[in-house]
Order: structure tokens, then sequence, then C-alpha cells
């Protein structure tokens, strides 16, 4: 996939620097989480010697040593998540393309079928984040709140889809992306809050069945911007839709059960089977008519 020379979008918030846990950020330094660490250094002369310590340099010198030790693990913390400092920037900025690709082909798109395009946020970020729809660790994967309208990725996702998921490459990474950017277009055209007062009246099993839809939409939507992707752009190659189908298949629900669970439950399905969701994606990408991606 060709993406080098494309303009790199403005609307990415580069949060991978940041430390989140449960909704706020650490704070290493509280007093109160350190009472019985205290406890324990007083019933020892060693320990007794280290608060002393201590104190003469918090009051007498201004140096808080918590603030050392906090610095010294959230640098070591840092040096764990991103081992390949210059690979991940690449990964950024291949993500920044790919992000601008789509709001010039929605904003396209969209105009030519009566409506407007509004750009969405892509946030970057390591481990866990807070977003409008609360706390998501990286084990949730990349997603879309419809809240703040923000995609948010932890890069080392792309790790996953390569590694654990066997489907590497550009294509198949920009088509995370698409599908993020479709929930985006599918939240402007007030599609999410539809489906979402079309499930308070459904039973689990119903609701999972509407949202299947959903996540196929979606699918179909990153179909048609890499239909323009390659007839405006050039960017796909040989090769890429097929990385793309690897993909689509690899998270379709019956992959990942037979995976975790060793069987597959379809009343389950929130996402669409493998087959499924190649079939959205190629719909979208042979076509780029947006009517063909109709819930229906």
């Amino acid at each position: 996939m060709k993406w080098e020379d494309n303009r790199r979008s403005s609307n990415i918030e580069d949060r991978r620097g940041e430390s989140q846990s449960f909704g706020t950020k650490t704070r290493s330094g509280s007093i109160v989480s350190l009472l019985p660490i205290i406890k324990t250094l007083f019933g020892t002369t060693i320990g007794r010697i280290i608060l002393v310590v201590g104190a003469v340099l918090y009051f007498g010198f201004g140096i808080n040593p918590l603030a050392l030790l906090d610095s010294e693990v959230s640098s070591q913390s840092q040096t764990k998540q991103v081992l390949n400092k210059e690979y991940d920037d690449r990964q950024a900025s291949f993500v920044s393309a790919v992000l601008a690709q789509t709001e010039d082909i929605w904003r396209d798109v969209l105009r030519e079928n009566g409506y407007s395009y509004k750009d969405a946020k892509l946030v970057l970020f390591r481990g866990g984040i807070n977003s409008g729809c609360g706390f998501a660790s990286s084990q949730v994967g990349p997603f879309y709140c419809p809240v703040d309208k923000k995609v948010y990725l932890d890069l080392s996702f792309f790790d996953e889809l390569a590694k654990k998921y066997k489907a590497p490459g550009d294509f198949a990474q920009a088509y995370v992306v698409a599908h993020e950017i479709g929930h985006h277009v599918q939240n402007l055209l007030g599609t999410l809050n539809s489906i979402q007062n079309q499930k308070q009246k459904l039973s689990k099993t119903e609701q999972n069945a509407l949202q299947v839809k959903v996540e196929l939409q979606a699918d179909c939507y990153a179909g048609i911007w890499a239909y323009y992707s390659k007839s405006i752009f050039g960017s796909i190659q040989e090769g890429d839709l097929e990385a793309g189908l690897r993909a689509a298949s690899a998270i379709g629900d019956d992959t990942l059960q037979k995976r975790s669970l060793g069987y597959v439950v379809p009343d389950s399905f929130t996402h669409g089977s493998s087959f499924q969701r190649m079939e959205a994606l190629k719909k979208g990408f042979y076509s780029g008519d947006l009517k063909t991606c109709s819930l229906n």
C-alpha cells in the first residue's frame, strides 16, 4: 500500500506518553498508599534510618523522594511499552496518513449523497485510556466512542493483528482504521442513535443480531474507503485487498470463538462471522456506493 507521500491528518491526538489507570492518571506518590510501608519501616533500625533520610531530603532540601521513584518507574514503564520508538512513530505517521484519506474521501462521498462530513479525532494511546465512553484498556482493541466522536487506537494492536491473527500488512492495518471511521460515519448519519433506541425494546439475542448489522455496515464503509483510495489516490496495490480480507476473516466472531472456546455460539455474535465480514468489505470495495451498505 502506497501512503508515504500522502498528507497527514491534523486530527491525531498522540497520548502514547500518558499513564492511565482505571479512569484516572496514576499517582504513585500517594501518602495513604504508602502507610503500610512506612509502618513496616518503623519496625526496624534500618527502616527508621531510611525514613529519617527521606524526611531530611524532603524538609531540608525540598526533594521529594517519592517523585524520584515515580519518575524512575514511569521511565521503566515507557521503556517496556515502546521498544522501537522509530518504528512506533512510523506507525503513528501511517495512521495519520490513512486518517487523512478517510477525511478527504468521506467528505466527498457524503456531499454527493446530500450529507456533510465532520472530521473525527483519532487518539493514539498505550496501555489504557480515558474516553468519553469511559476507561478502556488496550485489551478492548480499537474502538469508536460516539459520545466524544473519537477513534481510540493502541498501536500494539497492529502487532497483535500480524502475530496473533496472522494478518500483517499496511492494508490490514488501514482497514482497522477505516472500519472505526465507518462507525463515525454511522454516527454522523444518525444510525448509531437509531440502533441504540431500537435495542432498548429487544432481547439480548436480538440486540446482538442488530449490532452485527452495524459492524458489517462499518466493514462495508471501510470497503468504500478502499474503493476511492485505489481510484483517486492510487494507494491500493496488488494483494492489498487480500490482506484486508485476511484481517476481516481473522477477527470474525466465529473464528475468535473457535480460538478461545473451541466452539461457536452464533447467538452471541456481535461483529459477524468471518465470511460475513469479508463479504461486507468486498461489497463496499467493488461498488464504492453508499447505498449498497444499507443495514437491510
